[in-house]
């Protein structure tokens, strides 16, 4: 982990449940330190994608977007925008960005990173969890960690 964010600049998780019942989701590692950003969180969707779409949202940080609650994002996902929320659920550093907690500590800060959760919509309406309208599937694959 360490060498991947001296040399990358981040480093990622993947997490499964090996008996499906959870979504899988891929979480950074080092946005906290290297861009003095949060740190963000995906669910539902392929590991190699998830992986890709940080990559992503990585460059976009480095060449100056900011990162705010709400915020559409794009170039992620082809012919969609996702958005990002910023996680606070009573459990995120002990259920999921467990790793980007300890590493924060690891690099002599006090605390906990700021992390978002990105949020991507349904392909075949385009429509958010928190649309009227979104299929099951799409809310039921993005564990909510946003208020």
């Amino acid at each position: 982990m360490f060498a991947n964010i001296r040399e990358h600049g981040w480093h990622s998780i993947h997490v499964f449940d090996p008996e499906g019942a959870a979504p899988d989701f891929t979480y950074s590692i080092g946005f906290s330190t290297t861009l003095n950003a949060p740190e963000f969180i995906i669910f539902g969707l392929s590991s190699k994608l998830m992986h890709s779409m940080l990559w992503e949202m990585f460059r976009q940080i480095k060449n100056g977007k900011r990162v705010e609650h709400g915020q559409y994002w794009d170039d992620l996902l082809e012919g969609f925008s996702c958005v990002s929320m910023r996680a606070t659920h009573e459990n995120l550093f002990t259920e999921y960005a467990t790793s980007a907690g300890w590493y924060w500590k690891e690099t002599g800060h006090e605390g906990r990173p700021e992390v978002y959760q990105l949020v991507w919509p349904g392909a075949q309406q385009g429509l958010f969890p928190w649309d009227p309208g979104c299929v099951p599937d799409v809310i039921e694959a993005q564990t909510k960690l946003w208020d």
